[in-house]
């Protein structure tokens, strides 16, 4: 199982929790899986949210491999200008 680390404004929606577990072995996955399991996310998922896997920002897409012992981090989406 992936483990998830959330930013402190998501954790209301999981019962104060700052990490969450999900079965996934790519980005989409996650983002699947995190829908699935945990639907007070959605909204915020549909919203837009960056993605941190082992320190790297993933903007290549869903596709992207993330292994069990992976370091993930959903990180809120800079805004404005």
């Amino acid at each position: 199982m992936v483990e998830v680390h959330l930013w402190s404004g998501l954790r209301r929606f999981v019962e104060g929790r700052d990490t969450i577990h999900v079965q996934a072995k790519t980005v989409g996955e996650v983002f699947d899986a995190i829908k699935a399991d945990y639907p007070a996310l959605r909204p915020v998922l549909d919203a837009g949210v960056s993605i941190s896997v082992d320190g790297q920002i993933i903007v290549a897409g869903r596709h992207e491999p993330i292994r069990d012992d992976s370091e993930v981090f959903l990180l809120q989406k800079l805004k404005g200008g």
